[in-house]
């Protein structure tokens, strides 16, 4: 006998005794209490999720996993809202699901360094780091620093959608078939997206195709979309005064190279992000009018580290609100 069944039938039989003894000497009422808390002790039965358990780090990485595996597997996604997940800690309840899932995704890159976060990665025994399965001279770097955010070039995304497909396929053969069409469904559906931004962007003038955010999550975004075919120095294209975690001090001497840039390009446009403090954009807006310059904060936010909703919606989303920000009319 098992040792759930034990307890189970242990417990039965108290509860049978107790009552009988109760009901006799106390009356009824007294015996119905006793039967409730007996049965309130009895342990549960474990409940067991169908499918594949899937657990992702992003919302990022969670859209292509639910793409790919529709019914057959049950995701869920760690980082949620406006959470900064670069520094993101475990709360109540994460590390069980992390423990308990069939396959865990990461982004990697150093994307994830909360210590917590990396301990129980390091500790799973199926994971998948989804950013690091790319082609490594298409990663960029900052000094001896990989750029985590490949999300936001959506066709070099796209790439990421076989390895997990072939992780799903792996833990249940019997849905192969399934899988490796729903992935190059989303292949296409993300490169036709990957297209439709890059029309959007192209379509403004390149003296005018500079992109400054709140922190340094849009590389890969100007380097796909707003750099012109061919450049060599795109990365003058782009500037943030955070660095690619928004979570350090602000450097003087970046704010200043940035107000720079500003005078240089004839920038009129800032764009804050949905999940930074604001606070670094006005300072920039600031002293971009102190010293005459037309500087304008964009009344849309992008999406950078954090998603609302569908991750393609989200990034076609930062296509066009940077188009209109930047082709918008000069002061």
């Amino acid at each position: 006998m098992s040792v759930y069944n034990f307890v189970q039938e242990t417990n039965f039989a108290l509860f049978f005794f107790v009552s009988g003894i109760y009901h006799i000497c106390m009356g009824k009422w007294l015996s119905l209490l006793v039967s409730a808390v007996l049965v309130s002790c009895t342990p549960a039965r474990p409940q067991h999720t169908s499918g594949i358990r899937v657990v992702s780090t992003i919302a990022q990485i969670e859209h292509l996993v639910s793409e790919i595996g529709g019914s057959r597997i049950s995701s869920e996604v760690l980082v949620r809202g406006e959470i900064n997940p670069h520094s993101y800690e475990l709360v109540k309840g994460d590390d069980e699901k992390m423990q308990q899932a069939d396959l865990l995704l990461y982004n990697g890159l150093g994307l994830e360094h909360g210590a917590s976060v990396v301990g129980l990665v390091r500790a799973h025994p199926n994971t998948l780091a989804v950013a690091e399965t790319l082609h490594p001279d298409k990663i960029l770097w900052k000094g001896q620093i990989p750029d985590p955010h490949v999300w936001m070039d959506v066709a070099l995304w796209a790439e990421a959608v076989d390895p997990i497909a072939e992780k799903l396929c792996a833990l249940d053969p019997a849905g192969q078939e399934e899988f490796r069409a729903r992935a190059a469904t989303l292949k296409q559906k993300m490169l036709n997206t990957h297209d439709e931004m890059l029309a959007v962007l192209q379509a403004v003038p390149a003296e005018k195709r500079y992109l400054i955010t709140s922190h340094d999550a849009f590389g890969y975004f100007t380097r796909s979309y707003l750099a012109v075919p061919g450049e060599t120095a795109w990365q003058e294209r782009f500037s943030a005064p955070e660095g690619l975690a928004p979570d350090g001090q602000l450097n003087p001497a970046d704010l200043k190279a940035i107000i720079l840039c500003l005078q240089k390009h004839k920038i009129e446009i800032l764009f804050p992000e949905s999940s930074v403090s604001k606070d670094s954009i006005r300072k920039l807006a600031a002293a971009g009018r102190e010293l005459g310059l037309n500087i304008r904060i964009c009344s849309d936010v992008l999406f950078g580290d954090t998603l609302r909703g569908n991750y393609l919606e989200a990034m076609k989303h930062n296509a066009e609100t940077i188009a209109r920000g930047l082709d918008g009319p000069s002061r």
